[in-house]
């Protein structure tokens, strides 16, 4: 029981690269520009431009699932 324990508090513990944080303050960017150019220059509308940024970051989230799921299944 205690292994079990000393095993969920290894996990926790992982510590997040320095690249995967880079990598996402660059992706919540691009996200932001890609709501300023669809609301500002394409003129869509506030909402339509939230709802793509939205969905757009959504698909970037169920990539990176997808491929750390791949990752870990592989150790």
């Amino acid at each position: 029981m205690a292994l079990d324990h000393e095993v969920a508090r290894q996990r926790d513990e992982e510590e997040v690269s320095t690249a995967t944080v880079v990598a996402y303050v660059l992706a919540a960017v691009v996200l932001f520009g890609w709501f300023l150019y669809g609301w500002l220059v394409l003129r869509q509308g506030f909402v339509n431009s939230i709802g793509e940024a939205a969905g757009t970051g959504f698909a970037l989230l169920l990539i990176v699932s997808i491929v750390g799921t791949v990752r870990r299944s592989r150790r």
